[in-house]
């Protein structure tokens, strides 16, 4: 038995994750979500329906924050989900009024600020980007410090128009954690990230959706829904190898200092995927008016040289 780990909060606890894994991977093959039914998460909630997960933090008394046990957790169903071919796309948002308030300090010190002798020998964290499965965050209600530094590593972000948002470490004396400090500028350009980082102030779902931190922002009854919505539309519309390697090849070209490079990678790629059977799928049931019939279903049918 293999555990998994998420240090996002440095505690690196372990969760289970699954059998017959080699120490240090994350992925092994799950044909159906149905599989997650077998870990009884104690701060998650986890649904399944028309290709899309919605995964619900459950600490609504705490606001959702962040102890070694949910971040524990939320590695180990992301990763589940991820490996799970009839898993389409992942919805996460919070239970209560809260997103999460981020790291839970009831214990008198942020998660993370201490070492722990065993570091070195554990697996590495789970990294989403690196995730064939589209994330959404549907952020219902205050998402700050690290309760929001884990969706910005996510693919898609949609707030409460009236939700509060902050990035506060430098208020609790601290530094952004969560890849932050490489993220954030890249998200929104390097003048709106310094000052969000060098302040730590809060501001509102609205705002962030003028920085363009989230895609939208919009009542806050509405957030799931919509967030639901628009992983249906990648479940039912798009090809699931197509999407896995879009969203592979985007993160990995934010690191490509070479843009020919970028460029020679890329039709490499779109020339092997025209050349799939869901190539011709894609054109068929548009010109037919009908649902596509997607055959690229699993990480078997990925293109190599991308993971």
């Amino acid at each position: 038995m293999v555990v998994l780990y998420n240090d996002l909060d440095g505690s690196r606890q372990p969760a289970l994750a699954g059998e017959g894994r080699e120490e240090g991977e994350y992925h092994t093959v799950v044909e159906s979500a149905n599989d997650t039914q077998r870990w009884a998460y104690e701060t998650l909630l986890v649904d399944h329906d028309r290709g899309v997960a919605k995964v619900t933090l459950n600490r609504p008394q705490q606001m959702n924050a962040f102890d070694a046990t949910m971040s524990a957790e939320l590695a180990a169903a992301i990763t589940a989900l991820d490996d799970a071919d009839d898993v389409r796309a992942i919805v996460i948002t919070g239970a209560g009024r809260a997103f999460s308030a981020g790291a839970d300090v009831s214990g008198g010190a942020p998660p993370g600020t201490s070492e722990s002798p065993t570091q070195a020998t554990q697996p590495p964290p789970l990294r989403p980007w690196e995730l064939r499965t589209p994330i959404i965050a549907a952020i219902n209600g205050a998402a700050v410090g690290m309760g929001l530094t884990y969706p910005l590593m996510w693919d898609i972000r949609i707030a409460a128009e009236d939700a509060k948002l902050g990035l506060v470490f430098t208020r609790r004396g601290l530094v952004p954690e969560g890849n932050a400090s490489w993220l954030l500028s890249r998200l929104i350009g390097a003048s709106a990230a310094i000052e969000l980082l060098l302040t730590g102030r809060i501001f509102t779902g609205a705002e962030a959706a003028r920085l363009g931190l989230v895609t939208r922002a919009v009542p806050r009854d509405e957030v799931v829904d919509q967030a639901m919505e628009l992983a249906i539309d990648v479940a039912e519309n798009t090809g699931p190898a197509a999407v896995a390697a879009t969203k592979r090849l985007f993160y990995r070209q934010l690191e490509q200092g070479d843009r020919w490079a970028a460029r020679v990678e890329e039709l490499d790629f779109f020339r092997w995927f025209g050349k799939q059977p869901d190539a011709g799928e894609g054109v068929r049931s548009f010109l037919e008016k009908r649902p596509p019939q997607w055959q690229g279903v699993s990480r078997r049918d990925l293109p190599e040289g991308l993971w």
